[in-house]
């Protein structure tokens, strides 16, 4: 199809969609949608994330009245224009599956009459039975609260007039900050860094606290073969891509390195060697915190409006089993996991079948240990790199195209039609990308699966990494290829039993001997650190998850409120921080400013 084409026939719908918002018709804008259309959409029409799908569930949520009016009237959309000068201007698209749907996508601008904002959408129209094009998929997302848009401006360039030094800059506003943070965010990893640097760019006073004595610390520490299983610029940090001198896969201490770089560079205010000491309390009188901090050497309280959670994954999840004390080996979890030569020409037993225990299997063969066995206690969802690659990176994050371009395009895509795509067959073009390996794995013993539980329909990684935060999964950077060849052997099928002395006892009573067991067995859920943090009172008033998918197919709690006023959660993979801190950033902006 021509380009004019795919324009004319995204201006015409567009015009007709504003007629109907500007007029406030919830059921000529409805109509814009296929009946099984899907609506996302991010702050624009509440000051939450929801995903609609349907024409019936689209219209109710567009009619509830809001401060007396109905909701599309309330929010007032106007002024739609196609964004024809970006990477996201009128495109063909085809989607994944066995129905092949193409069509026509692309971005537009808008302004919101309340509150005052400016937003951006992303359409995917498709032609149906009478030639009419419809929405398949339509996303509404608020950029900026007009007045308080995000600063991109170098204070510190040359110009007339200036009277204070790039350092005395600085300085003063760590002071004004560590006086008075209006958000504390806990934790100094890439979530937390990043959410600082976004709140720092939309003029809000935010404290980071990191009980590491060093910002990069929580990666610095982990295992020592570990780097990031996803390439470098779908992992790039908000406003500073990595030097195209790293790596496509960046190992754990050059990424340390660069976050550390990172809070120098985005001038963040960091407390390290810090961490809260008692219960925080909530004052909702006053709306504050109060929150006594371990900073150093001294005690310090602080009363910020806002606590931001940026803990990462929970505390490492240890499993008990019967005589685990008796084991005469070295046994550990695999966040402690540092030095596979200590034990070359030992015997190792690591229990789990995830990234971690892929890595750390590698780790002692390339170490010279005497075995390696695997415990695979239930079914793991593997796809390779080469796969994962040409399916989940170079197609929707090619290096070619602005990295906020991508971002706002693959989350305009709503999470649950894209798990619903991916279950009417899109998932057998990767599992014939990876044919051999997975040939290969199961003659081994090795179990497979893509399906999150038993029955649910084959989702693949994208499931698994939404609904189950990646657990159960591997990223297959080499381990594969051992276990095919028998240089890692596995242990699947039967449960433990309990330890011996010497080794692992199963419930059918086969038994492995081993001088050392590794147990990767991933982390605990969020919320267990939260009840330690915050205390049973405040948590009870939570919702009882954050991340994995809600009905609608949102993620829980994350960017999002939490369910208790002032308290916000901040996780999740590098992708998920660099376009969702914007909202987190937009939501306790409109509160400073009474809006909300």
């Amino acid at each position: 199809m021509a380009s004019e084409d795919l324009y004319a026939i995204s201006v015409d719908w567009l015009k007709s969609l504003e007629v109907a918002s500007f007029t406030g018709d919830a059921t000529s804008f409805v109509s814009h949608f296929h009946l099984d259309g899907w609506f996302r959409d991010l702050l624009c029409f509440s000051w939450n994330f929801r995903t609609l799908s349907g024409s019936e569930q689209i219209c109710g949520f567009l009619s509830e009245v809001v401060d007396g009016k109905p909701r599309l009237e309330h929010s007032g959309l106007h002024d739609f224009k196609i964004d024809d000068h970006t990477a996201n201007e009128p495109s063909p698209f085809k989607l994944p599956g066995p129905q092949g749907i193409e069509g026509v996508q692309g971005a537009f601008t808008f302004t919101i009459t309340k509150p005052a904002a400016l937003g951006r959408g992303f359409f995917r129209l498709t032609q149906g039975a009478d030639g009419k094009w419809k929405a398949l998929t339509l996303f509404t997302n608020m950029q900026d609260l007009v007045g308080h848009e995000e600063s991109s401006a170098n204070q510190h360039g040359l110009y007339e007039g200036r009277k204070m030094t790039w350092e005395e800059d600085v300085e003063a506003r760590f002071r004004a900050i560590e006086a008075d943070p209006t958000v504390l965010i806990v934790g100094g990893g890439q979530s937390g860094l990043t959410s600082a640097a976004r709140l720092r760019r939309l003029g809000i006073r935010a404290l980071v606290i990191e009980k590491n004595a060093s910002v990069g610390d929580s990666w610095r520490k982990r295992y020592p073969n570990l780097t990031l299983h996803t390439p470098a610029y779908h992992t790039s940090m908000l406003y500073s891509p990595y030097p195209t001198t790293f790596p496509k896969f960046i190992p754990k201490g050059k990424l340390a390195n660069f976050l550390d770089s990172y809070a120098v560079n985005q001038e963040l205010c960091v407390w390290l060697s810090s961490s809260i000491v008692s219960t925080p309390v909530y004052d909702s009188s006053s709306a504050r915190w109060t929150v006594e901090v371990q900073h150093g050497d001294k005690k310090v309280v602080l009363n910020p409006k806002y606590l931001v959670l940026a803990t990462g994954s929970g505390s490492p999840r240890i499993p008990t089993w019967r005589g685990m004390d008796r084991f005469q080996g070295a046994l550990y979890h695999s966040d402690f996991h540092k030095d596979a030569e200590q034990f070359r020409g030992k015997r190792v037993v690591v229990v789990g079948a995830g990234n971690a225990s892929g890595d750390i299997c590698q780790d002692f063969v390339a170490h010279g240990a005497a075995e390696v066995t695997m415990v695979q206690r239930s079914a793991t969802c593997i796809i390779s790199s080469s796969a994962a690659e040409q399916t989940h990176f170079n197609l929707p994050f090619p290096v070619s195209t602005p990295i906020e371009e991508l971002d706002f395009r693959n989350n305009s895509m709503p999470l649950a039609f894209l798990l619903q795509l991916t279950k009417s067959g899109g998932i057998q073009h990767v599992k014939m990308l990876d044919k051999e390996l997975h040939d290969g794995l199961r003659k081994v013993g090795f179990n497979l699966t893509w399906e999150v539980s038993p029955g649910s329909g084959e989702v693949g990684l994208d499931g698994f990494l939404f609904c189950r935060q990646a657990s159960g999964t591997m990223l297959d950077i080499g381990c594969g290829k051992l276990i095919v060849e028998g240089r890692v052997k596995i242990k699947q099928g039967q449960d433990i039993s309990h330890f011996d002395e010497d080794g692992i006892t199963f419930k059918d009573g086969s038994k492995l001997s081993a001088d050392v067991i590794v147990l990767a067995t991933g982390n605990e859920p969020i919320m267990k650190t939260t009840r330690a943090l915050l205390g049973n009172e405040i948590t009870e008033q939570l919702p009882p998850e954050v991340m994995g998918l809600n009905s609608e197919g949102e993620i829980n709690q994350t960017y999002r409120p939490s369910g208790h006023p002032g308290l916000w959660f901040a996780t999740g993979p590098f992708v998920l921080s660099r376009f969702y801190s914007k909202h987190l950033g937009l939501q306790i902006l409109a509160r400073v400013l009474g809006i909300v």
